[in-house]
């Protein structure tokens, strides 16, 4: 089975620095890859690369087994729909327009009908008109949400989907995202909570220093000595009736 993405010896650098070093990653369809790691760590450049807009200096990056660098804007938007970590939208476009944007590549009445399905799936329908810069950070949050699963694309790409979101809209990107993976897609997803990672996705891969640490199981690139070594933590994923939880505490302890 052809990889959706596949980094391969994959090295960048944002200036004079080094972001991202030897770094070899693949994502197959119907599995959820969680990239988890401290801040600085170098999991936005990783999917960046990826998705070819951040220069690889070393290295290659393929979609759906083509390389990145030969694919023209309409192939790549084909292959994969990206949500990245900045929210920030410039005009007050009702709910609906700016979901629609998921879809650039279908006529407009279908992007229309396909954005409202899926501002119904993120719980947003009844906001359809709605001028985005009218609703909170949360509900514009699901907007670009839906904006990402309206396309339909084999590849779902998502730096940070669940940051400052409440806990119950955490778990329903999560479930989303979940649903989406059950269904054959393939889905790479940026995470800072840990047991959100542990307890949705297949593979976790941990990353520090512009290197993955670890890639496996959550159960194995969770364990207690990459806890230790990458994020500060004394700690160990438990199990709970909803799921693993993280229980850990700073190596270091309290501050004086």
């Amino acid at each position: 089975m052809t990889a959706a993405l596949s980094l391969e010896g994959a090295g960048a650098r944002i200036g004079q620095r080094t972001v991202l070093g030897g770094v070899a990653l693949t994502v197959a369809p119907g599995e959820l890859v969680g990239v988890v790691g401290p801040n600085g760590a170098g999991k936005t450049s990783l999917l960046r690369a990826a998705l070819g807009l951040l220069r690889l200096t070393v290295g290659e990056a393929r979609l759906a087994g083509r390389p990145v660098a030969g694919l023209s804007e309409a192939e790549r938007a084909a292959r994969v729909a990206y949500l990245p970590q900045e929210r920030r939208v410039a005009w007050n476009l009702p709910a609906w327009r700016i979901a629609a944007l998921g879809v650039v590549l279908r006529p407009p009445a279908v992007a229309e009908q396909l954005a409202r399905a899926a501002l119904e799936r993120v719980g947003l329908a009844p906001l359809a008109e709605r001028g985005v810069l009218d609703m909170s950070g949360g509900e514009r949050a699901r907007v670009l949400l839906a904006r990402l699963l309206a396309g339909q694309a084999p590849l779902l790409v998502a730096d940070e989907p669940a940051a400052g979101l409440d806990p119950e809209a955490q778990l329903m990107v999560m479930d989303l995202f979940r649903r989406e993976a059950d269904e054959g897609r393939a889905v790479l997803t940026t995470l800072h909570d840990l047991t959100l990672a542990a307890r949705y996705c297949d593979r976790v891969v941990v990353v520090n220093g512009g290197r993955i640490m670890a890639d496996g199981t959550p159960c194995v690139a969770l364990a207690a000595s990459v806890l230790a070594e990458v994020f500060g933590l004394r700690g160990a994923l438990v199990d709970s009736p909803a799921g693993p939880v993280l229980a850990a505490a700073r190596v270091a302890g309290p501050n004086p």
